[in-house]
């Protein structure tokens, strides 16, 4: 995709225009983001989910924790693929009243070929099915080249100031589309290019959309370890006002023929850098609202101890703290 290579301004000043090619939807909901989010429901501590998950053997039994600990399940991502739909569990939990928002798991927000009237049209016939506080997805390639069902991969994006502006076009547009907030996410990897550090690509783009950004930790750890950084670095100069939901998740160092990496791999066991991470930001993100932890596909009994240390942490949250 060819987009305008006009050079962008330092985050810190007025957003670039959006590319000539990507023209900005017409109609947008009303007043800016520092207006906007404060509507935005505290949805407090939760669980995410995707079609079928809860269906593998010794997945988190949804209901049990909802029974035992409602604490740690006060809410419910989740992860949609239209193609595919909803499953049973989370008509199960929609049909009781609980609040969920909808993480996208199938759109490359900066390709306008990807935003068709029928992917559109599923898309708000989901959203009127769930009835999610907003909207949400890593930022990145949800497929490579042409959308086909079954073929759903995860790439970073290329950190670019470039690239930062047709994201924001997609949330943007997706946001003029449904009504709902439309929150970023920073996506794992095993290689990141561009000459942006990720929290500056992210300023960006939350900045081009006037919008906030779901922060995943343990992304964020995986990308640092690739850097060879310390697991704060750049959170400093982010505006972590802009911060409206955390993702926490387990991962694992891994070494293939000398490659060293983090595999992102949801399992109860949280690095310290991403712990690290999640205490530095929670006391100083005023307006975050949410925080997941993704263990869907575990027991509920091993990931008893990794809530309980988030919602211990929780207790510095601005709105979070009376909740945890």
């Amino acid at each position: 995709m060819s987009i305008d290579a006009r050079p962008s301004p330092d985050f810190t000043g007025s957003p670039a225009p959006l590319p000539a090619l990507l023209p900005v939807p017409a109609s947008l909901p009303e007043g800016d983001f520092a207006a906007r989010v404060r509507a935005l429901p505290v949805l407090g501590l939760g669980v995410s989910t995707e079609y079928g998950a809860a269906f593998a053997r010794g997945a988190l039994d949804l209901r049990r924790l909802r029974r035992e600990h409602p604490a740690f399940a006060q809410f419910l991502e989740v992860g949609v693929e239209t193609v595919k739909g909803l499953d049973a569990h989370t008509h199960e939990w929609v049909a009781e009243g609980r609040p969920t928002t909808y993480h996208f798991l199938d759109v490359n927000l900066d390709d306008p070929d990807d935003f068709t009237p029928a992917w559109l049209d599923e898309v708000r016939h989901i959203v009127s099915q769930i009835r999610p506080a907003w909207l949400c997805g890593d930022a990145g390639l949800w497929h490579f080249g042409r959308r086909e069902p079954g073929t759903m991969l995860l790439l970073p994006p290329i950190l670019t100031a470039e690239s930062a502006r047709a994201q924001a076009w997609g949330l943007t547009r997706l946001r003029a589309e449904t009504g709902l907030e439309v929150l970023p996410e920073n996506p794992p990897g095993q290689v990141f290019v561009g000459d942006l550090h990720i929290l500056d690509f992210f300023a960006r783009v939350c900045e081009h959309a006037d919008t906030g950004l779901v922060l995943d930790c343990a992304h964020l750890t995986i990308y640092q370890h690739f850097k060879g950084l310390p697991p704060l670095t750049a959170l400093d100069g982010f505006p972590l006002d802009r911060v409206v939901e955390i993702h926490v998740a387990g991962g694992r160092e891994a070494s293939v023929d000398g490659y060293a990496f983090i595999e992102d791999d949801h399992t109860p066991d949280v690095l310290p850098a991403t712990w690290e991470i999640l205490e530095y930001v929670v006391p100083r993100a005023p307006n975050l609202r949410a925080v997941i932890f993704e263990c869907e596909r575990n027991p509920v009994d091993a990931c008893l101890p990794g809530f309980a240390r988030i919602a211990e942490i929780l207790k510095s949250s601005p709105l979070l703290g009376g909740s945890a």
